[in-house]
């Protein structure tokens, strides 16, 4: 692709005006630009050659990237069965011992030995998770600058994220 020199002015053409901005550069005409690319027969087949392969390969490559995205997840699926699995098989493993039955049964299900007293703690909560004690309610009424809303939602939020229940009071 090689551009052909532009012949000398001649007096007959008249020579067109330079185009220039206010700070003095020059600026360049698409058409002239572009009325100066020549492409030869050889050139247009190969370049349309490269837009046919480019057209034919895109959809293949994008479903090769495709399947290999579904591979990798199915592979991670089927580590993640394995590892359940694996758990399944030692917990039917620990099942087949005569100790862990014995103890899972005390545990859940409190049996006991015959000659032995169990002892159930009613009142096991740790000290830190009970609520703190309820301050006396005052006989004066205060008005408070405060939207409901917020504080309804915050009351809600609060009793259902609460670890242990407060008692009601003995009346």
């Amino acid at each position: 692709m090689a551009r052909r020199p532009a012949p000398p002015p001649s007096a007959s053409v008249p020579a067109a005006p330079a185009r220039t901005r206010a700070s003095g550069a020059r600026t360049v005409d698409v058409r002239e630009w572009a009325s100066g690319i020549r492409l030869s027969g050889f050139a247009v087949i190969m370049l349309s050659l490269v837009v046919l392969g480019t057209w034919v390969l895109v959809p293949t490559i994008g479903t090769y990237l495709g399947q290999k995205q579904k591979i990798a997840a199915l592979e991670h699926s089927v580590q993640v069965t394995e590892d359940q699995i694996a758990d399944l098989e030692r917990q039917r493993d620990r099942w087949d011992d005569p100790a862990y039955i014995t103890t899972q049964a005390r545990e859940r299900l409190y049996y006991v030995k015959p000659g032995e007293v169990p002892f159930l703690i009613d009142f096991d909560l740790d000290p830190a998770d009970l609520p703190p004690e309820q301050q006396e309610v005052s006989d004066q009424l205060k008005e408070r600058p405060a939207d409901w809303m917020p504080q309804l939602l915050r009351g809600l939020t609060s009793a259902g994220l609460a670890k242990t229940a407060v008692e009601a009071p003995n009346q």
